[in-house]
């Protein structure tokens, strides 16, 4: 049996405007990874997974670099506990 696991973060550096949210939700569908990504006011971009434990590694080593023209600067990470509330994976705004 696989653990599932929830990671709330906080992505920041030159995230907006160059198709992170869209490129983010493709990744983590790819996955089977469920929740959501939406941008901040303040220029970062918040996201929250739930899935499979294994899923992740795959996923943060993504968001560490991001789509082509994105440059990550840091990423917050946050666990949490799993809820298993989420059936797929969207873009909030």
């Amino acid at each position: 049996m696989t653990e599932n696991e929830r990671v709330h973060i906080f992505i920041s550096g030159r995230v907006q405007g160059v198709f992170f949210r869209s490129n983010t939700r493709k990744k983590a569908e790819k996955l089977g990874l469920t929740g959501w990504v939406n941008n901040l006011v303040d220029g970062r971009v918040e996201a929250i997974f739930e899935g499979e434990k294994e899923k992740f590694e795959e996923m943060l080593k993504w968001l560490k670099r991001g789509p082509f023209l994105a440059k990550v600067e840091n990423l917050e990470i946050i666990q949490e506990d799993y809820r298993g509330e989420f059936t797929d994976f969207k873009i909030r705004r």
